[in-house]
C-alpha cells in the first residue's frame, strides 16, 4: 500500500478530522496549521489571527481505496466554501476554506472539483487553492478531539452534526 497526503482547511479542524476519520481508505488524520508566515505556530497564536495560518487537517490516504477527488467531494459537502474566513459562528482567517496541494496532479484535480462544486452553490466559492509550503502539526490535545470530548458543547452542536451529515451522504465510503 502506497499512501498519499492531502491537506485541507474548511473551518475548525476538529470538524474535518472527525469526518475524515470515518472514511475507508483514510489511514490517518492530523490537525495542524498551514498557509501562514510564523514558524511552528501554537493554537493560541493562530486563534489570535496574527500568524496567517488556517486550521487544517492533513490526511494520509490509500488512493486505491479512496481517491483525492473523492476526498474533495467530501470536503465540499461538509463545509460552506462560499464564506470568507468563516464557518458558522467560527470567524477569522484561521477558519478559511483552502486546499493545499502536494503536487501538480492534486492541483489539477482540485481545480476540476472547485469548478464542479460551484454548480451546487448560489454564491461564489472562495476556497483558496495553493501549493502546501509547510504543515505545522497542532498540539496533541487536538487529536481525536470529538472521540475524546463528546460532551463538549461545541462537539455536540457543531462537530457531531457534520459527522452525521457525512455518514448519511457518504455511507458507501464509511469504515465498517
Amino acid at each position: 500500500m502506497t499512501l498519499e497526503t492531502a491537506t485541507l482547511a474548511g473551518g475548525c479542524f476538529w470538524c474535518l478530522e472527525a469526518v475524515y476519520l470515518q472514511l475507508r481508505g483514510v489511514e490517518g488524520v492530523k490537525s495542524g496549521y498551514a498557509g501562514g508566515h510564523v514558524p511552528n505556530p501554537t493554537y493560541e497564536q493562530v486563534c489570535g489571527k496574527q500568524t496567517g495560518h488556517a486550521e487544517v487537517v492533513q490526511l494520509r490516504f490509500d488512493p486505491d481505496v479512496i481517491s483525492y477527488g473523492e476526498l474533495l467531494d467530501v470536503f465540499f459537502t461538509i463545509h460552506d466554501p462560499t464564506t470568507l474566513n468563516r464557518q458558522g459562528n467560527d470567524v477569522g482567517p484561521q477558519y478559511r476554506s483552502a486546499i493545499f496541494t502536494h503536487d501538480d496532479e492534486q492541483a489539477r484535480v482540485a481545480r476540476e472539483k472547485l469548478a464542479a462544486a460551484q454548480a451546487h452553490w448560489d454564491d461564489p466559492i472562495v476556497t483558496e487553492l495553493q501549493p502546501l509550503e509547510t504543515f505545522w502539526p497542532a498540539e496533541a490535545y487536538h487529536d481525536n478531539y470529538l472521540e475524546r470530548n463528546p460532551q463538549n458543547p461545541y462537539c455536540a452542536v457543531v462537530v457531531a452534526p457534520k459527522v452525521a451529515k457525512a455518514r448519511k451522504t457518504f455511507f458507501d465510503k464509511l469504515k465498517k
